[in-house]
């Protein structure tokens, strides 16, 4: 499976022909759904969805039953639910968006599971759910208003993946992003690296 990232929460898998992108937000590029066969959406922000672009891409896009996406027709995904996308099984894990403060923003966010025959994918969006089971290569957040670096390191670590890679970091600047990713290549034993937009595994 080749994975590219994408600015910010973006990633795009292929897969013997077949492309899925997960989480194509207005800051991604739009060389990210090029030949896109189906699209996953893990919540209804618009820094992980791009309404109006993908309304006018006319291909499947899967999103939580009950997120709020007007003029965008989905399909919507339960937790814990199974299905096939692009060609690819994928599974539904999580439930909510992390919290910022209060209890807010309080919406549904679904982290997926990307299966082929030898690996397995997961993209949690804006969540630091641990799925129960061997995770092959994490996307894992850099950086947001939900989190601190020490819960990126735990995360990191919980999951145990044999690869990881940053992800949501489109609101952090370059010594920033220096700092996250020495915390996170010292503190995690998990073949972590980052990826620049345009860059794959």
């Amino acid at each position: 499976m080749r994975i590219t990232k994408y600015t910010h929460a973006c990633v795009r898998l292929e897969h013997e022909g077949r492309v899925l992108v997960i989480d194509p937000g207005i800051w991604s590029e739009p060389a990210a759904l090029s030949g896109a066969d189906a699209v996953l959406v893990t919540h209804e922000h618009a820094d992980h969805v791009d309404v109006l672009r993908l309304a006018g891409l006319g291909v499947p896009v899967h999103a939580p039953a009950g997120a709020h996406l007007p003029r965008l027709e989905v399909t919507g995904v339960d937790v814990d639910t199974e299905f096939s996308a692009a060609g690819f099984r994928v599974r539904a894990v999580g439930g909510r968006h992390a919290p910022v403060h209060g209890g807010l923003p309080d919406c549904v966010n679904l982290g997926y599971i990307v299966y082929t025959v030898d690996e397995t994918l997961y993209h949690p969006g804006d969540s630091l759910h641990v799925p129960q089971q061997p995770i092959e290569t994490l996307a894992v957040p850099a950086q947001a208003s939900w989190m601190r670096t020490a819960e990126a390191i735990d995360f990191v670590r919980a999951v145990g993946p044999r690869r990881a890679f940053a992800m949501h970091d489109g609101q952090i600047n370059e010594r920033g992003l220096h700092s996250v990713n020495g915390w996170l290549t010292e503190e995690t034993d998990n073949g972590y690296r980052y990826l620049a937009p345009g860059e794959s595994l």
